[in-house]
């Protein structure tokens, strides 16, 4: 079993009643949409190395955020876990870390997301 195949085993067992629809899984990732309109599209490559996108709608506009661990925000403090807010900047992950287990972050980020999609940064 691949870790994509086990985190939707939880997302479903966890989240279930909050899909909408039935989460997809492909060769390198797994999307899922939620009852509030957020399309999460979630690339785990290792337990540290990830890339969580989502995207939803503010004031009829769609609006891009994502949580990864690329290394190229050397000056965030929770790096190299940064958060990519819709008006491009790179600020410190509030939600996900490195060293927990990829059904925790995920679980983290879920659970935020169904609260506020912009995770109380507002669209500029």
């Amino acid at each position: 079993m691949n870790l994509h195949t086990e985190l939707l085993d939880h997302i479903t067992a966890r989240f279930g009643e909050r899909l909408q629809g039935a989460p997809q899984l492909t060769q390198d990732a797994l999307t899922l949409s939620l009852d509030n309109g957020v399309q999460l599209t979630i690339r785990y490559a290792a337990t540290d190395a990830y890339s969580l996108r989502w995207t939803c709608q503010a004031g009829g506009k769609p609006v891009e955020m994502g949580i990864d661990t690329a290394p190229t925000h050397p000056t965030v403090a929770t790096r190299p876990n940064h958060l990519h807010l819709a008006d491009g900047r790179a600020v410190a992950d509030p939600l996900t870390r490195t060293d927990a287990s990829p059904a925790d972050n995920l679980s983290a980020l879920i659970e935020a997301l169904l609260r506020d999609p912009q995770l109380d940064f507002p669209q500029p």
